[in-house]
């Protein structure tokens, strides 16, 4: 669903040039409900290759850096300049980039993670506060349909009280020195200088922790991790392996790997409580299985009409048996941000027509994701492996 009777808003973006497999993404998400047309962008290191990418991609407005974007965009009047800026840089520019934007105004959509330390994240936190703007992070898995219907499963208490959660995250595409072979995406990763202190647990390590807490609500307490670099002559993890004690009692598993030979995107979630349990894998998406213990195994799928939630429906876009996808459900973290913008701006969207609220992962979110990876580093470096996740505390 979208509001087709308005103009899209102005996005401008930072970094994911024309090569680059993300920034395409964002850009199709962006523009798929008609919610955002991208406007302007810096889209590289280099101001002669950020120029090239924008007139490539035909952006209105290409920039040489960020910094001038910024300038660029403020000089001109109000109802011509961009409305959000979305960042997809490597992890490094995240701060700088999305603080600038912010203090100047603009809503900011920012990759994950979304800075390199808790207190980068601190800050950024309060700066969003003090300007008012929309900061989404992009863990776009919880724009999946699915996602939010097993999240209103949890909560409305189809499970019972939860004892147990299981995200596995497990891919291939490091398990060999690809850092070494030309890859871009795996030079920066395994970078410390660019990607921060975690790996894997940083690339999609944060997507298991924000998609068990999505889902389930549960905070953690305290984490055992080993992080370790399979492969030999790596600086970061590329594998890991994580016990979580969560506040209430119930115990959580988190696999998470690139290394595992054959895997793609094996990014999957059980739950597991005294009266059921269900359990969704991103590979098939428009499915969901729903245990209970006496009761036969249901499965929910994506089109499911009247029977699923609210949120699982207006996350939907086509007719029983069409499927849908990663970019579906990363363009209804764009969709929403966009319907949090017009509201407010005063503006009704198609939210209130579902009565449902703005639902994206936001700027406290993306500092959870953050205190996540410092804790688990912390834990594998520790002799004493448990370690206290006091986020929020």
């Amino acid at each position: 669903m979208k509001d087709a009777t308005v103009a899209p808003l102005r996005l401008g973006m930072v970094g994911g040039g024309k090569d680059a497999f993300i920034g395409a993404v964002h850009r199709m998400a962006a523009r798929l409900d008609d919610a955002w047309q991208v406007v302007a962008g810096a889209l590289s290191s280099t101001p002669e290759r950020s120029l090239e990418s924008a007139r490539a991609i035909g952006l209105e407005r290409g920039y040489g850096t960020w910094q001038e974007m910024l300038e660029g965009e403020l000089a001109l009047p109000e109802d011509q300049r961009i409305d959000a800026v979305s960042i997809v840089t490597p992890n490094h520019l995240h701060f700088p980039v999305a603080k600038a934007f912010v203090e100047a105004g603009f809503h900011v959509v920012c990759d994950k993670p979304m800075t390199l330390t808790s207190e980068e994240a601190a800050e950024l936190v309060r700066a969003v506060e003090a300007a008012g703007v929309v900061f989404a992070v992009t863990y776009n898995y919880t724009g999946y349909p699915l996602v939010k219907e097993a999240r209103r499963l949890v909560r409305e208490g189809e499970l019972g009280e939860l004892r147990k959660v299981v995200v596995q995250y497990r891919q291939g595409w490091l398990a060999t020195r690809a850092e070494e072979a030309g890859s871009k995406q795996a030079a920066w990763r395994l970078d410390p200088a660019r990607s921060g202190l975690g790996g894997a647990i940083g690339d999609i390590g944060t997507h298991a922790e924000n998609l068990a807490a999505t889902v389930t609500g549960l905070e953690i307490e305290a984490i055992a991790a080993d992080l370790t670099p399979l492969v030999p002559g790596r600086r970061l993890d590329d594998d890991a392996g994580i016990l979580v004690r969560f506040a209430g009692g119930a115990k959580g598993v988190f696999v998470i790997s690139q290394v595992e030979v054959g895997e793609e995107n094996g990014l999957s979630l059980s739950v597991y409580g005294s009266q059921g349990g269900l359990t969704w894998r991103q590979e098939e998406p428009n499915r969901l299985e729903l245990t209970s213990l006496d009761g036969p195994r249901r499965v929910f799928t994506r089109a499911g009409g009247a029977y699923l939630g609210a949120a699982a429906q207006g996350a939907s876009r086509l007719p029983s048996g069409h499927p849908e996808g990663f970019v579906e459900a990363f363009a209804n973290l764009y969709r929403n941000v966009a319907a949090d913008v017009r509201r407010r701006r005063g503006e009704r969207t198609w939210l209130d027509a579902l009565g449902l609220e703005p639902d994206y992962p936001t700027v406290v979110d993306g500092a959870r994701g953050v205190a996540f990876i410092e804790a688990a580093v912390a834990s594998s470096a520790s002799s004493e492996k448990w370690t206290p996740f006091r986020f929020g505390r």
